[in-house]
């Protein structure tokens, strides 16, 4: 089990290193370089509208997909036609849902353009995640590993050529944040087809031609259910994540939700690091917690334990010595990176940026005690913790965005992530009864020996 949790984050570590940070230090500062903090705010607030409501692509399938395949890999073939299916009647629910909130939010016709094609980015997205899913459910991690990158290898590709490339005259004008979205929208489009073809040759299963040819309503109504709650968590967690430039373009400016993108953009991908941890994690410590429920007693309490342990400490420290000392380095050296990446302009984003920074921290203890606490069921909980952070962000947002703009938003930020790690970290001590131990920073010589430990294994 250790082994193919050191292979997963080797792989998706390894894939991503290599292609996010180009991705957005390169192709997303270079495009908001091009048409500016105003357009990009614009572009920037919609996006995290679309973004909030994404949830109902997918209410909560994807993890509970990557859970249940884990614990039951034969049920794919069962499932993957029909949740294909179910995906599709969800698209429409949510164009209804993010075109409703857009006519009420006053939009107009840009706004309602930018939102059509940034609602089927969404949905591709929303689609590769799914059926990245499938392949983590089934240990495939290296798999797992190039589609968690194609799709930005081909933006990076795609966006390249528009910003720095030859003029060419297919669009006949200069960058605008229409080529931007274009460019995700194909980007997606071809990883997903392509993720699809081979979870097809993996699972030696063929779909039929009519898309909603395996959809029925008892297995509908199953899978809605069971994903219901993952569902809720996904869209309290986007909400008090993504809701700051929304507010911020309501209550001061796209100039200043534009300012707020480009102070969260290094934080952006430095949460992917973290992210990219918790994606092994999840399916490691569903089968762990299937393996404790169904064992003896001396089991639960011997190699589950000792199991959940070795795992946590695997990823605890390392993670939190990078999330703290990046934290640290990056608000020390605030002028000089954002002066780096916006020359001439970097001023702008550092008061944001040194606040917004340092929720690092509180993001990457709730990737690792989230993913545990949602691999053990605890979802009902965490929905409460997500609830609450959420009302917290809003309360703080109103309160400091008059006053301080972007800066006031970055507090409100770091506010509600602060909040909701401590809650996850301190109820997964209760229920796991993680000893001291489980935190304690090994010396050197108990590394190697955790590490032969480890790799001993199966």
């Amino acid at each position: 089990m250790q082994k193919k949790l050191l292979s997963g984050l080797f792989w998706l570590l390894l894939a991503n290193l290599i292609v996010k940070p180009l991705w957005i230090l390169g192709i997303e500062v270079g495009a908001q370089n091009a048409v500016g903090n105003s357009a990009y705010g614009f572009y920037f607030a919609i996006f995290n509208l679309a973004y909030i409501f994404n949830i109902l692509l997918d209410l909560g399938i994807t993890n509970f997909n990557t859970r249940n395949i884990a614990q039951h890999p034969q049920l794919i073939t069962k499932h993957l036609p029909g949740i294909l299916s179910i995906k599709l009647l969800l698209f429409v629910l949510y164009l209804v849902v993010t075109f409703t909130v857009g006519a009420l939010m006053g939009y107009g016709s840009d706004e309602f353009r930018l939102l059509a094609w940034l609602t089927v980015a969404q949905f591709l997205n929303s689609l590769i995640l799914y059926l990245r899913s499938n392949l983590q459910g089934l240990l495939l991690f290296r798999w797992d590993s190039l589609f968690s990158v194609m799709d930005r290898v081909l933006m990076i590709l795609i966006c390249g050529c528009l910003l720095w490339g030859p003029k060419f005259s297919i669009f006949n004008s200069q960058f605008s944040i229409y080529h931007f979205v274009y460019a995700q929208v194909a980007a997606y489009l071809l990883t997903a087809l392509t993720a699809l073809v081979v979870i097809l040759r993996k699972t030696h299963l063929s779909l039929p031609f009519t898309p909603f040819h395996s959809l029925s309503l008892p297995f509908m109504l199953v899978i809605l259910r069971k994903s219901a709650p993952f569902a809720l968590l996904v869209l309290l967690m986007a909400s008090y994540n993504r809701i700051d430039p929304i507010l911020l373009r309501a209550l001061a400016s796209d100039a200043d939700a534009g300012i707020y993108a480009g102070a969260f953009r290094l934080l952006d991908a430095l949460t992917m690091i973290c992210y990219l941890v918790s994606v092994p994690l999840l399916p490691i410590f569903s089968k762990l917690c299937k393996e404790q429920k169904s064992a003896p007693t001396n089991f639960q309490l011997s190699t589950f334990n000792f199991q959940l342990q070795d795992a946590l400490r695997l990823v605890f420290w390392p993670l939190m010595i990078f999330a703290v000392g990046v934290s640290v380095v990056c608000a020390i050296c605030a002028e000089p990176l954002m002066d780096l990446l916006y020359p001439g302009r970097g001023a702008l984003y550092v008061p944001a940026f040194r606040v917004v920074i340092f929720g690092l921290i509180p993001i990457a203890v709730t990737y690792i005690f989230g993913t545990l606490l949602t691999a053990g069921g605890h979802l009902k909980q965490l929905n409460i913790f997500a609830a609450s952070s959420l009302l917290l962000n809003i309360v703080v947002n109103l309160i400091l965005i008059p006053r301080f703009g972007a800066a006031g938003s970055a507090w409100a930020s770091l506010t509600a992530q602060t909040f909701m790690a401590l809650a996850q970290l301190l109820l997964a001590i209760r229920l796991f009864h993680l000893p001291p131990a489980a935190f304690r920073l090994p010396r050197l010589y108990e590394i190697k020996e955790l590490a032969s430990q480890l790799l001993e294994k199966d």
